[in-house]
């Protein structure tokens, strides 16, 4: 199991349109990939369970995963939350 913890930079937060980027890349893994934010941990692959974080600008949110490809899930992840979805 791995983890990491990144900051959200792009203006509208994990909402709608960067959400649906979220799950897809987190659906294109093998790996279980959860969402933490203070003590709620939810199911990535969920556009429900991550809309319902409601993570705006500046959050921090820790990503984990478990399974075959867990080290590419978290850094694939980390690296789209890093780029602000290209916002």
């Amino acid at each position: 199991m791995l983890s990491r913890e990144v900051t959200i930079k792009n203006n509208v937060g994990l909402h709608a349109r960067p959400a649906t980027f979220f799950i897809q890349k987190a659906n294109s893994y093998k790996s279980a990939i959860w969402v933490e934010r203070e003590d709620r941990r939810i199911n990535a692959k969920s556009l429900l369970g991550v809309l319902s974080l409601g993570i705006v600008k500046g959050m921090n949110i820790t990503i984990i995963a478990d399974g075959a490809d867990e080290a590419e899930a978290v850094e694939g992840l980390a690296a789209l939350i890093d780029t602000g979805f290209n916002e």
